[in-house]
């Protein structure tokens, strides 16, 4: 009987798999990944044994999500379609990493998930797996033709697990689905599949609603040192954070009571579909403000421009489930030579959902106050300005001729859009 390591939830889904892996012959490992999901992962060991796992392996990932991937993604100003952090991208391949090292050190040729073939977490998995093992045998049940016709829905799985005396908190009055870990949650599906339905502030799960966060705003420094957070200040608490794992608690706690990180949105998946995704992403939403804000002070511009022109690009690759790829690789190198000398501190306001840049500082400061003055002529000539313009007016004098010898004006693009 072959060995296969099923990345195991405990949810309904995850469940099922594992259940039918062993009808259909096969040594079911199962793993379950903390990455801060805040379940009782005891119960959920115990829940894998007694649905037929012959060994449970409970592994703490979230240190290593912090400072391995969601650093980097901060340092690149990480974001999908302007609006989303990536918080599940960013933990899935983390997750099938430790999944293909337990398979090697179990000598297992298989590997399994619970992702569907609609969305984009069975591309962010199976990718990760080719990357790191070529050779490895891939069960994903929902592109399984037997498993399909056994499960037609989720009707199906509820009497399945029944059956099989498989405790579930899943029902058919369930409204909707959440995924959680460190650095957000997620609410899609369900009732959710309406883009025009109103969440309830009950959906919201993780952060207040602004309407709810204190009256008081909260006054925070975060400390960076190549782009890197390693300090987070609360001096109304006296509190100072420099553990990576625990200063990014302390901001998601700032974020959670003071209403930060919400976002609704309809996005494009990787395989084409629409969906609709609901998010809380507080810690990492005030890291990504604090994090631009201090570029501003310290990055030259034009390596700005072309790194933000790579972000995108950056974050797609994440979104897309290719963090193990020759692009990454590259784009990275990019990154972190950008990140090279971003040091400072910037002092922020929490107040009601908004994150507001209150000032910032940095040895690595390319601001030259007396440069930029309008009272003191700090070094620069203004004479020179002159001839600046005259050189960036010659094409748009050109232009102005042609128009002009066509009859037309250079505003009558206006007119005509």
């Amino acid at each position: 009987m072959d060995k296969v390591v099923l990345a195991y939830s405990g949810g309904l889904d995850t469940s099922i798999i594992l259940k039918w892996l062993v009808e259909k012959g096969y040594v079911v490992i199962a793993y379950v990944a903390d990455v801060g999901q805040d379940e009782d992962l005891t119960v959920i060991r115990e829940k894998a044994l007694k649905t037929g796992a012959s060994k449970v392996y409970i592994e703490d990932l979230k240190r290593e999500l912090v400072t391995d991937y969601v650093f980097p993604a901060v340092k690149a100003n990480a974001i999908y379609e302007g609006r989303y952090m990536l918080g599940t991208a960013l933990a899935r391949p983390l997750i099938a990493k430790r999944q293909i090292e337990i398979a090697h050190r179990e000598q297992a040729p298989c590997v399994a998930h619970g992702a569907t073939g609609k969305g984009n977490d069975q591309v962010r998995f199976e990718l990760t797996y080719y990357a790191l093992d070529p050779k490895i045998r891939v069960i994903s049940p929902w592109k399984n033709e037997d498993f399909l016709s056994e499960f037609q829905g989720r009707s199906d799985m509820i009497a399945y697990a029944k059956k099989h005396g498989i405790e579930i908190k899943a029902s058919m009055d369930m409204p909707y689905s959440e995924d959680a870990n460190l650095i957000h949650i997620s609410h899609e599906s369900g009732i959710l599949e309406d883009p025009r339905l109103t969440p309830d502030d009950h959906v919201f799960s993780r952060t207040k609603s602004p309407k709810d966060a204190p009256d008081e705003e909260t006054r925070i420094e975060i400390h960076f040192k190549d782009g890197i957070p390693v300090k987070v200040v609360d001096p109304a608490k006296g509190i100072e954070e420099t553990d990576p794992y625990e200063l990014y608690r302390y901001l998601n706690s700032l974020g959670e009571e003071n209403g930060i990180g919400r976002v609704d949105m309809v996005e494009n998946r990787f395989v084409g579909i629409k969906s609709r995704g609901v998010y809380e992403s507080p810690g990492i939403t005030i890291l990504r403000t604090a994090h631009m804000d201090i570029e501003g002070i310290a990055m030259d511009r034009e390596v700005m421009r072309l790194r933000d022109m790579l972000t995108p690009k950056f974050s797609e690759i994440i979104y897309n489930g290719f963090w193990f790829s020759p692009e990454m690789d590259f784009l990275m190198a990019a990154v972190n030579k950008s990140q090279e000398v971003i040091d400072g501190i910037v002092r922020l306001s929490l107040y009601k959902g908004n994150v507001t840049v209150l000032g910032r500082e940095s040895h690595s400061s390319l601001y030259d106050k007396d440069l930029s003055s309008m009272d003191i002529e700090g070094g620069f000539n203004q004479q020179d300005s002159e001839g600046f313009i005259n050189i960036h007016a010659i094409r748009l004098k050109a232009h102005n001729a042609i128009m002009t010898k066509q009859g037309k004006k250079v505003t009558d693009f206006m007119k005509n859009g």
